[in-house]
């Protein structure tokens, strides 16, 4: 069995607010499509600095992550992203590890859109449960 991978639309979540209320023109919202590693061993949105740097990210603050290899190590957690797959949404605070780390999406925000990993066929997929919109659950 190998990896899963899906292709994201990213956009500063910042622009996105600024460009509903008018205040910056549509077009001028940062965003970008990146093909993201799908680990649901992971909790987050990991991306790496060129991600950063194209959607023009801020640290929020500076935090402490457990590796798979069970390592600790600090990471930033950046400034809101709007992640954008088939039709959900979800924003999310991403993390950036050191060096330059390929791009993941985790179980936060994999639950959050609603979408299910299809290990058989290596894809990420829309819950077929819950076609139109995700379904949330409040308990």
């Amino acid at each position: 069995m190998g990896a899963t991978y899906a292709k994201l639309k990213l956009a500063n979540s910042g622009d996105v607010s600024a460009a509903r209320r008018g205040i910056m023109a549509p077009e001028q919202v940062r965003r970008m499509e990146v093909k993201v590693l799908v680990a649901s061993g992971a909790d987050d949105l990991i991306i790496n600095g060129e991600i950063r740097a194209q959607l023009g990210l801020e640290t929020d603050e500076e935090i402490s992550v457990n590796l798979a290899d069970g390592s600790v190590v600090k990471c930033e957690r950046l400034e809101p992203v709007e992640i954008r797959f088939e039709n959900r949404r979800t924003v999310v605070c991403p993390l950036m590890l050191p060096g330059g780390n390929e791009p993941l999406l985790g179980a936060l925000p994999i639950e959050a859109m609603d979408v299910l990993i299809d290990l058989k066929n290596q894809k990420l997929m829309v819950n077929p449960a819950h076609p139109n919109s995700p379904m949330f659950h409040i308990r």
